[in-house]
C-alpha cells in the first residue's frame, strides 16, 4: 500500500494535508541538491473529517479531489502519488531498546541495518500500525549517546528507537479514501513531525524545542532534541472547538462564530474590550435588526478558557511523559488556530516557556497567503521527502543506497541478505 519515497521523472513531489477544517495540496519540484520550489497549490474546506479522522469517505473524497485538482491545474502536471499527514488514530509514542551481538568486529552498514530492522520488528503489532521508527542513539558495550557507530569496535551493538504507532483502522480508512481519488500514498507522516521539519531552525532541533501544531480538530505536539524527534502526542482539542464554544455561548450560527473569532477574537483581554461592541446575528433570525450587541470582552471570555485548557493539557502530557526537561524552554506554534491574536502570550504564560509563531522555512515559491503557520504541515511533508530524517531501516545510514531506496532486483536483495548474515 505504501511505497518507499521517490520522485517522479520530472522531479515532482506532492503533499496532501488532510485537516479537520481544510484540505491542502502542494506540488513542488526538487532539484538535485534537494531545494524545493512549489509549482502548484490547492486548498479547499474540509468535509467528512472530524478530529483529523475521516468519518464520511465520500465527502472527504470530494474535498481531496477538489484540492488536488486545483494544485494540478496550477502546476500544469498530473500527480500519481502523495505524501500524507496523519493526526488521527490515537498516536502513541514510545522508546524501544534493542541489542545485537557483533562479536568484537568493526561495526559496518550491515550491522546497523540489522539492529534497526530487529528494533522495528519489535515495535509492530496487529492492532496498531507503525508510522515512524526513528533511531535516537546507539550504544556499544554500554557506551551511550553514539550518533554513528560505524567504524567502531565492540561485542554488542544497541539502538534506542523512537516508535510512533496509530490505530490500523483509521489508517486503512485514510489510505482507502485517497486511493479512491486514484492516488497512491507514498508515505504517512505525523502532522507535528511534518510541521517541525518545516518550522524549526537547526539550533532549535539540536538544543531542544517543542512544536505545537494547533489544527481545527486536534492540537498535536512534537519534541525535538539533538536533531531528532524524541516524542510526539496529541490532544483532541482544536480551533473548531473554540468556534463551537462561541456559537453556543452567543447563540449565533457557526459561520458567524468563525468570522467573529477571526476578526475580533483574542486569547488575552485588553482594557478596550468593554468599549468595543460586536454585532452578533442570532440563530434562526433573518432580520439583522434582531442581532444581539455584546462587548468584545464577552467574546474573549469565551475564547480564553478553551485555549488555556488546551495548553494545560499539553503541559500535563509533557510532564507525564518525562520529556518536559529535554524539550527545553523553546516552543514554536504552527497551525491555523495559532494565528489567533494573543495565543503566543497565553501559551508563554501557561507553559512557562519562550514561544514564537512558526512558518514554512525550507521551501520557496509560497505566496504570503500560503506561507503562514496554517500551511506549515503541508510544506513540512515536502521537506520530509527530501530531508535526511528518514525512518529506520530505510537505508539513511547506508551510503550504498539513497534515502528510502530499496535494493533493485532479486540479486540486489540477495546481496543485502548475504552482507547481513555472513
Amino acid at each position: 500500500m505504501r511505497k518507499s519515497l521517490s520522485k517522479t521523472r520530472s522531479g515532482l513531489i506532492a503533499a496532501l494535508d488532510i485537516g479537520t477544517t481544510k484540505m491542502c495540496c502542494f506540488i513542488a519540484r526538487a532539484d538535485d541538491e534537494g531545494h524545493l520550489r512549489v509549482a502548484g497549490i490547492g486548498h479547499h474546506s474540509s468535509d467528512g473529517v472530524r478530529a483529523g479522522a475521516i468519518v464520511d469517505v465520500e465527502a472527504a473524497e470530494m474535498s481531496i479531489l477538489t484540492a488536488v485538482q486545483a494544485a494540478e491545474q496550477m502546476a500544469g502536471e498530473t500527480i500519481r502519488e502523495v505524501i500524507v499527514n496523519l493526526s488521527a488514530g490515537q498516536p502513541e509514542s514510545k522508546t524501544l531498546n534493542y541489542e545485537v551481538s557483533i562479536a568484537g568486529h568493526e561495526v559496518g552498514d550491515a550491522d546497523v541495518r540489522k539492529v534497526l530492522s530487529h528494533g522495528r520488528a519489535q515495535s509492530e503489532s496487529n492492532e496498531r500500525e507503525l508510522i515512524h521508527c526513528l533511531p535516537v542513539g546507539y550504544t556499544i558495550d554500554g557506551s551511550r549517546n553514539i550518533r554513528d557507530p560505524r567504524g567502531m569496535y565492540g561485542d554488542r551493538l544497541g539502538v534506542n528507537m523512537h516508535a510512533i504507532t496509530a490505530a490500523s483502522g483509521a489508517i486503512r480508512t485514510l489510505t482507502t479514501c485517497i486511493q479512491r481519488c486514484h492516488l497512491d500514498v507514498s508515505a504517512l507522516v505525523m502532522s507535528p513531525y511534518a510541521a517541525a521539519l518545516s518550522a524549526l531552525v537547526e539550533d532549535e532541533m539540536n538544543l531542544g524545542a517543542t512544536v505545537i501544531d494547533m489544527g481545527g480538530g486536534t492540537t498535536s505536539i512534537a519534541v525535538f532534541y539533538d536533531g531528532k524527534l524524541v516524542h510526539a502526542d496529541s490532544v483532541p482539542i482544536g480551533g473548531a472547538h473554540v468556534t463551537s464554544d462561541i456559537a453556543r455561548g452567543l447563540s449565533t450560527p457557526l459561520a458567524h462564530a468563525e468570522r467573529m473569532k477571526t476578526l475580533y477574537g483574542s486569547a488575552i483581554p485588553s482594557p478596550s474590550d468593554e468599549r468595543e461592541i460586536i454585532d452578533v446575528p442570532l440563530v434562526g433570525e433573518e432580520d439583522r435588526a434582531q442581532a444581539n450587541h455584546v462587548p468584545r470582552s464577552i467574546l474573549v471570555s469565551i475564547i480564553q478558557p478553551r485555549l488555556e485548557e488546551t495548553f494545560e493539557h499539553i503541559r500535563s502530557r509533557l510532564e507525564a511523559s518525562g520529556i518536559d526537561k529535554i524539550a527545553g524552554r523553546r516552543v514554536v506554534l504552527t497551525g491555523g488556530a495559532s494565528q489567533l491574536q494573543g495565543v503566543q502570550e497565553l501559551a508563554a504564560g501557561v507553559l512557562d516557556k519562550q514561544v514564537r509563531r512558526g512558518r514554512p522555512l525550507r521551501i520557496s515559491g509560497l505566496a504570503e497567503a500560503t506561507g503562514g503557520p496554517a500551511f506549515a504541515t503541508c510544506a513540512g511533508l515536502l521537506t520530509y521527502a527530501v530531508s535526511k530524517h528518514v525512518d529506520a531501516p530505510m537505508g539513511s545510514l547506508a551510503p550504498r543506497l539513497r534515502d528510502g531506496e530499496e535494493p533493485a532486483g532479486l540479486f540486489g536483495r540477495f546481496g543485502v541478505w548475504l552482507r547481513e548474515n555472513f
